[in-house]
C-alpha cells in the first residue's frame, strides 16, 4: 500500500510539474486608445504562431506613467511604446533639432536598459506623432503651428487634449505654449477617445491629434506642420522586460518578425476599421497579419 502511495505521489508530482512547466505566459498590455487596443493583438498573434507560449492581455491598462512601472515590477511583460515618449516623458531627456530616428532609438534603448532593465526591440515601421488639428470648416487659415498660434491671439480659441498631454515634459502643453505664441482662452482635459468629437462639435477648437488616427479624415480636420520641431520622432517599438527575454528565449525572434512590417497607412487603415467600421481590434489585428503573410 505504501509503495502504491509513493508511486501515486511521484506521478502526481510529475503531472503538476509538467503543467507548471508548460504555463509559459506572456502578459501584453497597451494604452487606452484605438491603436493601442490593436497592437497587443498583433504582438500576441505572432507570439502564439511562432512559439508555444501563452498570451494574456491587459487591455488599455493606462498611459506611460502606469505602463512603465508595471513593466519594471513585472506586472506586464511587453507593450508598444513610442521613441519620443520614452525619451522625453520617461527618461526626461531632450531631443536635438533634426535628431535622427536612429539616434533617438539608441538613446531610449540604452536608457531603458540601464534604468529599468527593459529593452526596445526592432521598430514596427511606422511613426505616430502629434499634429495640432482643427475643424476644416472653422474658418482658420493656418498651415503651421506658428500661424495657428498667431491666430489664437486674434480669435478666441479653446484647447483640448488628453490629461497625459498636460503632464508631458519637453513636448506637452506647457512646452507647446512656450515654443509657440498661443493665447488660448481655456485648456480642457479630455479623454483621448472623445477629443475628436469635441473639436468636431465645437466644444474645443484645437486638439493634439495622433497622426495615425483615422478620425482626422473622418471628422474632416485640418492639421498644421510643427515648424519649430517641438515634437520628437515617435517610432512605434515593442518594449519588453529583459528578464522576460531571458526566461522565454524564442520571444525576441518572434516579435522581431514584425520589424518594419507596419506602415503608417497600414496603421491608419486598421484604426479606421475599428473607429469607423466598428470591427473588433483582435479581428483587425489577425486579419492584417494573415494578409501580410506574417502568420497563417
Amino acid at each position: 500500500m505504501r509503495k502504491q502511495l509513493t508511486i501515486l505521489t511521484v506521478l502526481l508530482t510529475l503531472v503538476l510539474s509538467a503543467c507548471g512547466g508548460g504555463k509559459k505566459e506572456i502578459v501584453i498590455s497597451g494604452k487606452p486608445w484605438t491603436e493601442q487596443f490593436i497592437l497587443p493583438f498583433i504582438l500576441g498573434n505572432v507570439i502564439e504562431a511562432e512559439t508555444d507560449y501563452t498570451v494574456t492581455y491587459k487591455d488599455g491598462l493606462g498611459e506611460v506613467a502606469i505602463l512603465t512601472p508595471a513593466l519594471e515590477k513585472g506586472e506586464i511583460d511587453v507593450y508598444v511604446e513610442y521613441t519620443g515618449t520614452g525619451l522625453m516623458d520617461v527618461l526626461e531627456e531632450e531631443t536635438e533639432p533634426g535628431e535622427s530616428p536612429e539616434s533617438v532609438y539608441e538613446r531610449v534603448k540604452t536608457g531603458y536598459e540601464e534604468k529599468f532593465n527593459v529593452t526596445w526591440l526592432e521598430p514596427l515601421g511606422f511613426e505616430n506623432s502629434y499634429a495640432l488639428a482643427f475643424a476644416s470648416d472653422s474658418g482658420y487659415e493656418a498651415k503651421t503651428n506658428t500661424e495657428l498660434a498667431e491666430l489664437s491671439q486674434e480669435i478666441d480659441m479653446i484647447f483640448g487634449g488628453p490629461h497625459s498631454f498636460y503632464e508631458r515634459k519637453g513636448e506637452g502643453y506647457d512646452d507647446l505654449i512656450r515654443v509657440y505664441p498661443f493665447e488660448f482662452s481655456d485648456a480642457k482635459s479630455l479623454d483621448p477617445n472623445i477629443m475628436y468629437d469635441a473639436v468636431k462639435s465645437g466644444e474645443v477648437d484645437v486638439i493634439p491629434a495622433f497622426t495615425t488616427d483615422s478620425r482626422i479624415q473622418l471628422f474632416d480636420l485640418t492639421t498644421t506642420d510643427d515648424d519649430q520641431h517641438l515634437f520628437p520622432v515617435y517610432d512605434a517599438v515593442p518594449v519588453i522586460r529583459v528578464e522576460t527575454l531571458e526566461e522565454f528565449p524564442e520571444l525576441e525572434g518572434a516579435i522581431n518578425k514584425l520589424a518594419n512590417q507596419i506602415s503608417e497607412e497600414d496603421m491608419l487603415q486598421m484604426n479606421a476599421r475599428v473607429d469607423i467600421d466598428k470591427d473588433k481590434p483582435e479581428d483587425v489585428a489577425r486579419e492584417f497579419l494573415i494578409e501580410k503573410g506574417i502568420i497563417n
